[in-house]
């Protein structure tokens, strides 16, 4: 099937090598989006109302600060505190209770409404949002390829099988897509692959473990110097640079 641009990027992340070609994406998506963010993006006034509202997670702030443009993120965090403090004074005058007793009435169990919108603001993040959008697109294109190219299905057979997460996802997301014949073909494929997958990364983990007995010390380490990395990658979808 000729490639198309929504297919791309799922057929080239099958084309890589790695652990998992969702993390692939994942991993090229969450790049390009930050350097989306950091870009003269910020500058653009609905890009700009949807950081100032959403903010961004832990994670994503920590790889912003980590990238050059940290001018770009100060401006980003300066209009977002504009909002924040105006929403924070907001809360507070909604939560004034008539007294401080009441405040603290043990019969009063509801949480205060500055309370819910800092803990939902905490939960919140601009990029993780603009990921999710993008890639459920490409869990959509993933099984569209999967009904549609033989030549897709083939790069599957051939890749090195799915982080757990991201095996999970596909294999809860199937009936969605799938008829009942397509359905078994799909699930009988991707549970054999995952298992001999499993299990290479097992043995490999295995050998990296006894490389470090001295009595393995002159033995070749095969496949197994980056193992450790790469069993992060398949049990927590975490790549380690």
């Amino acid at each position: 099937m000729k490639e198309k641009i929504y297919t791309i990027p799922v057929i080239d992340s099958f084309k890589e090598s790695g652990e998992c070609p969702f993390c692939n994406m994942y991993n090229t998506l969450e790049e390009n989006t930050i350097q989306f963010v950091l870009g003269p993006s910020y500058m653009e006034t609905d890009v700009r109302e949807q950081t100032n509202k959403l903010g961004f997670c832990n994670h994503h702030l920590q790889k912003m600060y980590s990238n050059k443009n940290r001018l770009g993120l100060a401006l980003m965090l300066n209009s977002h505190l504009d909002k924040l403090q105006k929403d924070i004074d907001k809360q507070i005058t909604t939560d004034n209770p008539k007294s401080i007793k009441k405040l603290f009435s043990k019969k009063d169990t509801s949480d205060r409404e500055l309370y819910t919108y800092i803990t939902e603001k905490n939960n919140d993040c601009y990029i993780c949002d603009k990921i999710k959008s993008t890639f459920d697109k490409y869990t959509d294109t993933f099984f569209y390829l999967w009904k549609k190219d033989d030549s897709f299905i083939d790069l599957v057979k051939s890749s090195n099988g799915f982080c757990l997460n991201h095996f999970a996802l596909l294999y809860n997301e199937a009936p969605k897509y799938l008829n009942d014949t397509q359905l078994k073909t799909f699930l009988d494929l991707i549970v054999s692959l995952e298992r001999e997958s499993l299990n290479r990364i097992k043995e490999e983990l295995d050998w990296f473990i006894k490389k470090n007995d001295y009595r393995f010390a002159e033995e070749p380490w095969k496949n197994s110097k980056d193992s450790l990395i790469r069993t992060i990658l398949k049990i927590n979808s975490l790549r380690i640079d």
